[in-house]
């Protein structure tokens, strides 16, 4: 009998090929070395032989022929840990994920496990397309989370060194449980398990570009799709985002930010002291929400926009909506028989659902953020071409080809400028509205197609849009 004095168990960190973790970077020193197991002469010597190899390929077949010829060995759950690095550091995921099982059927709270199973079914949810596997992949991710957030200290691990281990790993598994939770608009639980995330890490990781700072944006993100939506909150941790975004990046990621301020409070008069507020700060300082005077409402907007404006025809789209929601239905059919019947030329509309006959666009700022359509074209149908007769000259039934083969190419160009996504200018005539929610309905839609360069046309006047009118203490 030989006496075996347990190997170290790593500085385990599983390491997902292609995936970067922010908090596996540097190895944490997980063992120790315990009291000695006795073992065999003949055990010993293929156990010494598996774990003393140094090529991981080499380690995790040797120790899979240890634990296949020794199955009841005294040291099985230390070796499936050792089992479970060697195949992290080939890598191999999926044998990786298969040693953590193993773990865990042994030790259900095993702390090295459940962080494997974690990470590494996050990684796989991360790859998946079909919403409903992806969100199933990053439930199972997030449960193995959650128990790896209080798991127990395995016997080989010093006090010290587990509590390391946990420290390292705990925003990682707050980062899986609010991300499932984002994923299925679970809003309150994402801002829960965010805020804890972002008070784990050191400071400086929430200033980095990199997973911290991307999960602060879904941060700002969850307060911006809650009921109804913390509009502040959601500028304060966007702005953050955006004051340290990479130059390249912060054009996806400032509008968000801004466009809350700007919905809180009326206009983005103030903001850059806002944004330098949340730079500096991880969270709002005590009365910087209660400094922010909040717009107009909605009936106090709409009689500033009755009262004064003489030609109501003359309102931007986003005040009509405004007065078609919430102002009284003799306010709404004044503003609405403005515009009836009247053919008009929209730039910019955000496309959100298309077919050959019917587009639905977003335009205001409000829908085009929430990538909503708050106007419907029917569009008219196309032209039709008469087939030549049976007597028609050759002339004539060239003509025909000719005209066929130009609507064919203009239906394929009206189809790729009208994809989802896409923004496209489009002609029609008002035809009706419902308040709520809001959607104005076109007749005679047709899609303008850009021109070959050529000179630019004049610019048309800007139509009459109210800014809300500053508040006096």
């Amino acid at each position: 009998m030989k006496k075996v004095v347990l190997a170290s168990l790593l500085a385990y960190v599983v390491t997902v090929s292609g995936v970067s973790f922010a908090f596996a970077q540097t190895p944490v020193q997980l063992g120790s070395q315990p009291a000695g197991v006795q073992m065999a002469d003949a055990e010993y010597t293929v156990y010494i032989n598996a774990t003393n190899q140094t090529d991981p390929k080499a380690k995790a077949a040797a120790i899979e022929d240890y634990l296949t010829k020794y199955p009841q060995s005294s040291v099985k759950l230390n070796t499936l840990v050792l089992l479970m690095a060697a195949y992290s550091a080939i890598p191999n995921n999926d044998k990786t994920l298969d040693a953590a099982d193993r773990i865990l059927q042994l030790d259900p709270t095993n702390a090295q496990a459940l962080y494997g199973e974690a990470m590494i079914r996050k990684a796989g949810a991360d790859a998946l397309t079909d919403a409903a596997a992806k969100q199933a992949a990053l439930d199972a991710a997030a449960s193995f989370a959650q128990k790896a957030l209080t798991a127990h200290k395995p016997d080989t691990m010093t006090d010290d060194a587990f509590k390391q281990f946990q420290a390292s790993s705990a925003p990682s598994y707050y980062s899986i449980i609010a991300y499932a939770a984002y994923n299925k608009k679970d809003n309150a639980t994402a801002i829960d398990t965010y805020k804890k995330e972002i008070a784990a890490v050191p400071p400086v990781a929430t200033q980095t570009p990199g997973p911290v700072l991307q999960d602060i944006y879904y941060l700002a993100v969850s307060y911006y799709q809650s009921t109804p939506p913390d509009l502040l909150s959601c500028a304060f941790y966007g702005s953050r985002v955006a004051a340290f975004a990479p130059d390249s990046m912060k054009s996806q990621y400032a509008p968000l930010a801004k466009w809350c301020y700007k919905k809180y409070h009326d206009g983005d008069d103030g903001y850059d002291a806002f944004m330098a507020t949340a730079k500096a700060n991880l969270n709002p300082p005590d009365g910087l929400f209660a400094s922010i005077k909040p717009g107009l409402t909605p009936a106090e907007k709409i009689h500033g926009i009755i009262s004064t404006t003489p030609d109501l025809a003359t309102l931007a789209i986003p005040d009509k909506e405004m007065v078609f929601q919430y102002g009284s239905p003799e306010d709404a059919a004044k503003v609405w028989d403005t515009i009836k019947g009247k053919s008009v030329q929209i730039p910019g509309a955000l496309v959100v659902e298309s077919s050959p006959t019917v587009l639905k666009v977003a335009i205001s700022d409000d829908s085009v953020q929430n990538k909503t359509a708050d106007f419907t074209f029917n569009m008219a149908p196309p032209e039709t071409i008469e087939e030549p007769g049976e007597k028609a000259t050759p002339t004539q039934k060239l003509a025909y080809k000719k005209a066929v083969a130009e609507a064919a190419k203009k239906a394929d160009a009206i189809a790729a400028a009208t994809a989802v996504g896409k923004t496209v200018t489009l002609t029609g005539t008002y035809d009706s509205f419902t308040a709520n929610p809001i959607q104005i309905i076109m007749k005679d839609g047709e899609v303008i197609l850009a021109k070959p360069a050529a000179a630019k046309p004049a610019a048309k006047a800007a139509p009459a849009h109210h800014a809300a009118p500053a508040r006096h203490k």
